[in-house]
């Protein structure tokens, strides 16, 4: 028979696990932890850490690559270990070092046991590096790689690896440098702990979501706040004559659902868009279009500003440390486009025209904090991160930036100005303008919360419309762009039609645009 002392290390155990148990289950109170900040999930207490020593610089070793500089985190609060190296490519768009700190609280740290050289440049430059692969101990997680400036094996205490369960594998980014050898060998950044991974094909390993979401993403509660805070002014050209409008505003003014079926017999859209197709994809059996008659055109194309609502996604990113508030907003018709040639502001006709124009900026929160980290503005078919310290606020606004759609196209931009899209040479593209003095919409007052999988948020019927939101355009680009270069000098005629046929078809307006839930950025990051 067992002693009551041989016992004694199951129990230990025992103990252990319910006392985790029970902490894990005291803070998946929805938003218990949010805005804390640290965040403590299944024994380990993170934190964001923003404080640097830089280790060594690599140059960019093949053309057209940039170079990068890797940083370690240095003067860390008592407890609290690193978790890797980090690294900052060289490029225009950089954001401050950042990296997740860990705390054990509950024996889910360890040490590796080893390093392992994975690469290094070469050894006689002014600046070697050396990339380093910890070995974990079993059952844990190296959550990312070590760089240093000596051909030495790091002190195993160097960095802590994660119990397993913690980290779940996700798709790597684009790597922020790549080395020119035998083999590819490339360095990634998980945007979840700030780490960084290397090797050939490595894979990249973030916090696992699940985890983060009960405890640290925010309640609806929280969510008001950040809006009412933090959500933009959002300022119109003076002189744009197809401005936003709700949803139903739309439908009820006479948008018409086509089907390829039947195609000479549209259908009028219910208030709520309880009868339009519901979830798949866009297979191009669907489309929506304005009513029949020039008149109702007319209204509809010119939208309803009283009526625009800024329609709200919310979802986890980076793992979970950070919450995306992602502002949607309708236009029924997109303008036609606007070239620059040289001194001449030029109308290209129908070109640029659709019916349906969705347009999104997105703020990025700090789950730790709870503060607004970036901002992306989306610019047809890509965008642009932006920091808050690069955003204009208007003194009654706050905290609150703005946000400036472009004439006819409606791209979102940070600042007034013009940005000439496909310039090819000094003075000819097309315009992306934007302007001050026009109209002004409060998306905090006229905004509502339409999705927000992880709380559960019943999301209105035409949200689950995956078709598109207008028509096919059929005009001919040639012609269209005749009508307009036929005044024009040869030269002047020339270069406008080289800049148009390199334009993508989004620029274009050729395709019919869906709706939200068909961008990629909807379960995926910004790109």
């Amino acid at each position: 028979m067992a002693s009551c002392w041989s016992l004694l290390p199951l129990f230990f155990f025992f103990f252990i696990f319910v006392l985790c148990f029970h902490e894990r289950e005291a803070v998946a109170v929805q938003g218990g932890q949010f805005a804390k900040g640290s965040i403590e999930v299944a024994g380990v207490q993170l934190r964001e850490h923003y404080t640097f020593t830089e280790i060594v610089t690599a140059a960019p070793l093949r053309s057209g690559d940039s170079g990068a500089t890797f940083f370690f985190p240095s003067s860390l609060p008592s407890g609290f270990f690193p978790l890797g190296s980090h690294a900052q490519a060289h490029t225009s768009n950089s954001s401050p070092p950042r990296a997740l700190i860990a705390r054990d609280t509950c024996a889910s740290l360890a040490s590796p046991t080893d390093f392992t050289l994975l690469f290094s440049t070469n050894s006689s430059s002014p600046s070697p590096a050396f990339f380093w692969l910890p070995i974990p101990p079993p059952g844990y997680t190296a959550a990312g790689h070590l760089v240093t400036s000596s051909p030495q094996k790091p002190p195993l205490s160097s960095i802590r690896c994660l119990r397993s369960h913690l980290v779940e594998p996700c798709d790597p980014e684009a790597p922020i440098w790549s080395a020119k050898s035998d083999s590819p060998f490339t360095v990634h950044l998980s945007d979840s702990f700030g780490t960084i991974v290397a090797g050939k094909r490595p894979p990249l390993i973030c916090i696992n979501k699940s985890l983060l979401t009960a405890a640290a993403m925010p309640n609806l509660t929280q969510i008001t706040v950040l809006i009412q805070t933090y959500s933009p002014w959002i300022h119109f050209h003076p002189k744009e004559p197809y401005l936003p409008s709700s949803v139903s505003w739309f439908f009820n003014n006479g948008a018409l659902l086509y089907t390829n079926s039947s195609p000479n017999n549209p259908a009028r859209i219910d208030q709520p868009g309880t009868n339009l197709p519901q979830g798949g994809t866009n297979d191009g059996a669907y489309w929506l279009d304005l009513p029949p008659d020039a008149a109702s055109q007319n209204i509809v194309k010119a939208g309803s500003l009283p009526s625009a609502e800024a329609y709200i996604h919310i979802k986890p990113t980076l793992g979970g440390t950070a919450t995306d508030i992602v502002f949607w907003l309708f236009y029924p018709f997109n303008g036609p486009a606007r070239a620059k040639v040289e001194f001449l502001d030029i109308a290209l006709g129908r070109i640029g025209e659709h019916v349906g124009d969705w347009e999104h900026v997105t703020q990025r929160f700090s789950n730790f904090d709870g503060e607004m980290k970036q901002m992306y503005f989306s610019e047809h078919s890509s965008g642009k991160w932006v920091d808050p310290k690069e955003l204009e606020y208007t003194p009654a606004g706050g905290r609150r930036p703005a946000a400036y759609p472009t004439l006819h196209g409606h791209a979102f931009y940070p600042k007034a100005g013009l940005v000439l899209l496909g310039e090819m040479e000094n003075g000819i593209g097309i315009m992306d303008e934007t302007a001050e003095g026009g109209a002004v919409m409060d998306a905090a007052a006229n905004s509502v919360v339409v999705s927000a999988e992880y709380l559960g948020v019943k999301e209105p019927a035409w949200l689950q419309y995956m078709r598109e939101w207008g028509p096919k355009v059929s005009y001919d680009v040639d012609k269209e762009l005749e009508k307009v270069m036929r005044f024009l000098p040869g030269k002047m005629k020339r270069a406008l039609g080289d800049l148009v046929s390199r334009l993508p078809k989004e620029v274009l307006g050729e395709e019919g645009p869906t709706g939200p839930k068909e961008k990629a950025s909807w379960n995926g990051d910004e790109s």
